[in-house]
């Protein structure tokens, strides 16, 4: 058990502590739930560096590694769907295609076979990282907006009142990017995916 296999299981551990937290209507329950979630994003930089520096990935650390990630990005979209912030059917299309493609990832790696994530992945990635970041923003504001005593000004949240049309904007482009990116990787590695499947 290597540092980057340690930093991917405190990923895991990570993400439910980040849903408890996120869940209270408190600001300070929820700032804890946006350091927590960025601590763990930290560890994925962290292991990727350690798993370089090392230079001999495990098994392990290349079927859980990716899993780890998407298990923290699943669960904080689960979480924005129970809070209301995100749809249930576009974080279920976003969660399905990625736990598809990362099991057929995963298992390529196990039996040796490379899936390089396309350029156009990458940005899928930031996509979806941005949009829990904004909608982390809005989590952190609104017990602030919602209750009465010191906090912030109403003008400052115009759209308070119709969430949903704003956090259906925000997940537009990381959902047509997870559905590309997808179907780019089926047709992609068609060949490559009956050699893992086979």
């Amino acid at each position: 058990m290597n540092i980057p296999n340690l930093l991917t299981i405190a990923r895991i551990l990570l993400s439910p502590v980040f849903m408890v937290l996120i869940i209270f209507e408190n600001f300070y329950a929820r700032l804890a739930a946006t350091i927590v979630f960025i601590i763990a994003a930290l560890t994925d930089l962290a292991d990727g560096y350690y798993a370089r520096k090392l230079g001999h990935p495990t098994g392990f650390g290349r079927f859980m590694d990716p899993l780890a990630d998407k298990i923290l990005v699943s669960t904080a979209f689960l979480s924005f769907v129970s809070l209301g912030y995100a749809r249930g059917w576009m974080v279920m299309i976003i969660i399905v295609r990625e736990f598809l493609i990362t099991g057929l990832r995963s298992m390529a790696a196990y039996r040796g076979m490379v899936i390089s994530p396309s350029v156009l992945a990458k940005w899928k990635t930031v996509s979806q990282m941005l949009a829990i970041a904004i909608i982390l923003v809005y989590a952190n504001v609104e017990p602030l907006i919602s209750h009465s005593g010191p906090g912030i000004p109403s003008w400052i949240m115009p759209w308070t009142g119709w969430n949903y049309n704003l956090f259906d904007l925000i997940l537009v482009l990381p959902l047509i990017l997870t559905l590309w990116t997808g179907i780019d990787y089926l047709f992609k590695s068609g060949g490559l995916l009956k050699g893992v499947l086979g």
